[in-house]
Order: C-alpha cells, then sequence, then structure tokens
C-alpha cells in the first residue's frame, strides 16, 4: 500500500466570479456618471435648475468621502460575501428611487444610499479579489475587474444617457435598477463565499497608514486621478479652442473609454510580473501626452493619438496600483484600501476644483499642461518608493540582482592529465 499523498489539484481561477464583480463595476460607474448626461432632463422632471440638479453628482461623491472609512470599521464583520450582494442590492433600490422620486430632495436621499454603496463596494471589492484567487494571479483578476470601470465611462454612460433620451430620464434609472436585480441574483450564485478567518485583525485605519508604503501609494494615486480629472472635466472648452470640429467631443470621450480597456489589458499582462518598471513608464506615458496636447492645436489625429495614450496609462494605473496598496497595507490591506478609496474621492473633487482654476487663470489650451504637473509628482513619489510602497516585481529582479546559480549549471572539472615528465 502507497503510503504517498497526492498533490492538492491546483486552484482554479474563478473566471465567472471575476465577471460578475466586472459587472457590478460597471453597474456602479454607470449609476455614478448616468446623472451628468441627463442633466437637463432630470432639472426639468424635478423643477429645478440645472446647477441644483448637478447636486446629484456632487452629492454621491461627497458621501464617499464622509462615510467610506467609518462604514468600513461598522460593518467589517458581516461576510465579504453577503455584504457585497447586499450593496448590489444597494445599487437597484438606490437607481428605483431615483426614477421614481416624486421631488428633489427624494432623489438626492436616493443618490446618498447610492454613494454609501459605491465607497463601501470599492473598499470591499479588491480585498475581496485578493482571497479568492492564486497569489500569483491578483493582477489578472484585478484587470478583468477594472475593465467594468472603463466600460461603464465608454459604454455604460453613453447608453444610459441615450435610453434616457428615447425614453425619459426616469427610464433610465429604473433601467439600471432591474439590470441590478438581476445582477444581484448573478452575485449571490456566482460569487464564492469566503470563510471570515477568525483571528483576522480588525480594520484599523491609524495601523494601516503606519504600514511601509501605504503613504506612498495613497498619495501618487490620487494624484493621478487628480490630474485626469483636472483635464477631463474641462476636456470640451480645450477641443472648442483648439478648433477641432463639433463631434470631436463624445469621439473624445469616447476614445478614452476604449483606450483604458487597452491599458487594463496591457497591465493584467504585467503587473504580477513588473509593476514597479510599468507603472513608472506609464506614468511618464501620460505626463508627456498632457504637456503635449496643446500642441496638436489644429490636428485632431495627433490629439486622438495622444488622448488615446493618456486614456490607456489611466486604465493602467489603476491595476498597479491597486495591486501595490494590497500589498503595502499587509494584514491591514481593507483599511488601507479604504484610505485609497477616500483619497482618490478627494482627488476627483480637487481635480475638477484645479481644473477650474488652470481654465481661469491660463485659459483652456493650458488645461493639459497644468494637469500634467500632477502626474510628475505621482512619477517622482513612485520612483522614490521602491522598497515598500512600489517595489519590483519577480522578473524585474532578474537584472536588479545576481543571477542565483542553479544546481544544473554547476559542472564538476574533470580532473587534468598528470603533467608529462621532462625526457632526458
Amino acid at each position: 500500500m502507497s503510503s504517498a499523498i497526492p498533490a492538492p489539484e491546483p486552484a482554479r481561477f474563478p473566471y465567472a466570479a471575476m465577471v460578475v464583480l466586472a459587472t457590478i463595476a460597471f453597474t456602479a460607474i454607470t449609476t455614478e456618471l448616468l446623472p451628468s448626461g441627463l442633466l437637463p432632463q432630470i432639472s426639468a422632471g424635478l423643477n429645478v435648475s440645472e446647477p441644483v440638479a448637478g447636486y446629484l453628482a456632487a452629492a454621491y461623491a461627497a458621501v464617499i468621502v464622509v462615510t467610506v472609512v467609518p462604514a468600513a470599521r461598522l460593518l467589517g464583520k458581516i461576510p465579504r460575501h453577503a455584504l457585497l450582494v447586499g450593496l448590489v442590492l444597494t445599487f437597484a433600490a438606490s437607481n428605483a428611487m431615483v426614477g421614481l422620486a416624486p421631488d428633489f430632495t427624494a432623489a438626492m436621499v436616493a443618490r446618498l444610499v447610492g454613494g454609501l454603496a459605491h465607497g463601501l463596494l470599492w473598499t470591499t471589492m479588491a480585498p475581496f479579489v485578493a482571497r479568492v484567487v492564486p497569489a500569483d494571479k491578483v493582477g489578472k483578476a484585478l484587470a478583468i475587474v477594472f475593465s467594468g470601470n472603463s466600460l461603464g465611462l465608454a459604454i455604460g454612460a453613453p447608453v444610459g444617457t441615450a435610453l434616457g433620451g428615447f425614453l425619459g430620464w426616469r427610464s433610465a434609472f429604473l433601467v439600471l435598477a432591474g439590470f441590478g436585480l438581476v445582477l444581484t441574483v448573478l452575485a449571490f450564485f456566482l460569487l464564492p463565499r469566503v470563510q471570515r478567518i477568525s483571528d483576522a485583525v480588525r480594520p484599523s485605519l491609524r495601523k494601516a497608514i503606519a504600514q511601509p508604503g501605504v503613504k506612498s501609494v495613497a498619495i501618487a494615486w490620487p494624484l493621478l486621478v487628480l490630474a485626469h480629472f483636472a483635464l477631463f472635466t474641462y476636456i470640451a472648452p480645450f477641443i472648442r479652442e483648439a478648433g477641432f470640429p463639433d463631434y470631436a467631443i463624445s469621439l473624445s470621450l469616447t476614445v478614452l473609454g476604449g483606450s483604458g480597456l487597452l491599458g487594463i489589458w496591457i497591465a493584467g499582462l504585467t503587473v504580477d510580473s513588473r509593476p514597479r518598471r510599468s507603472l513608472l513608464v506609464t506614468t511618464a506615458a501620460i505626463a508627456l501626452s498632457m504637456f503635449f496636447l496643446p500642441l496638436a492645436v489644429g490636428n485632431f489625429a495627433v490629439a486622438l493619438v495622444l488622448m488615446t495614450v493618456w486614456g490607456a496609462g489611466l486604465g493602467a494605473i489603476g491595476i498597479y496600483n491597486q495591486s501595490a496598496i494590497l500589498r503595502a497595507g499587509g494584514e491591514f490591506q481593507e483599511a488601507a484600501n479604504g484610505l485609497t478609496v477616500l483619497t482618490i474621492q478627494l482627488g476627483i473633487t480637487v481635480g475638477a476644483l484645479y481644473g477650474s482654476a488652470a481654465l481661469v487663470v491660463g485659459g483652456p489650451l493650458l488645461v493639459p499642461v497644468a494637469a500634467a504637473l500632477p502626474v510628475v509628482a505621482a512619477w517622482i513619489i513612485t520612483l522614490a518608493g521602491k522598497k515598500h510602497a512600489y517595489p519590483p516585481g519577480r522578473r524585474e529582479r532578474v537584472w536588479l540582482e545576481p543571477r542565483p546559480v542553479r544546481p544544473e549549471d554547476v559542472r564538476v572539472a574533470e580532473p587534468s592529465a598528470p603533467p608529462s615528465r621532462p625526457r632526458p
């Protein structure tokens, strides 16, 4: 009777679960952006001015900043599977409440509920991914999940806006709510149930910040997001000032969203093996594309190429930084991830204000140059964070460290022949 113990089967990659998570991300981004595309209709339907209707988008982001950390601590003991399913259901309820809202106050309450779910979702999802996939496939899994973000930007928001134009803004929110209900059922059955570790540490923001590298990632990543929204928010004035055709605004937004998918795909191939080098190159490419964008005045083809680089870089940096914060956070990765959700929302808010100031002071053509400056700052932080925040990957070490000697490379020298005796 053999005493050999069979080797465990290799863990399978949960493709179905990752697709569900990507669809959840798609729903969250579409929910966040939908009011912006339907602002005139919402304004007329709720009998408020367009600036007041815009508060539905601003309040969504504001509630994330205020609630993400305390809510994550309060709900830290809920099993992750149940929490994710509940969050998807909350998105569905929020959109249904907006679609049925009798007045602006009711719509605002519904959006606050959605914002609360949004912050919790991004605090929970990445650590959940790290728990359910093999350690060497986390980057690949994050790339799949984050593709939902770009799809929400490139497809979800435009389709929702078009649907609102055909059927009315309320119908757009109700359709999104129905989609959320279907997604809730899929999440319940297809997302793995992760057993809570009995001795797991309680989420602690203070201890997460104390982890080496966390502060660097929590500053560099939001700086990149700040730069993006400084330019993205005011891309229309730039395009008009540059003399591009009327269709350039919608085409530019589509290019930014579509190229983000390309960046996510590239990041998925490199994040587990060459994360540091790839992030440095990507950040530099974003900075250069923004710096050169004003030089493309009158040449829309060149501008589209630069926007493609910008959009692809934006998609990629999310993967690289998400992987970095999970690694730097260690046993406090959920709290560290919650910290980045908070700082990124601050980056979005400050980015819009920063872009507005650049627009007023320098004019539309200098907004891209102003946006590039925070990217340079993020590149410097990344370069300095070699030890803890952005260490080299397994394939980057090959040329950074001496190559280990393998047993098969060692050859035993054959004994040399004895020296011949001199002839007399």
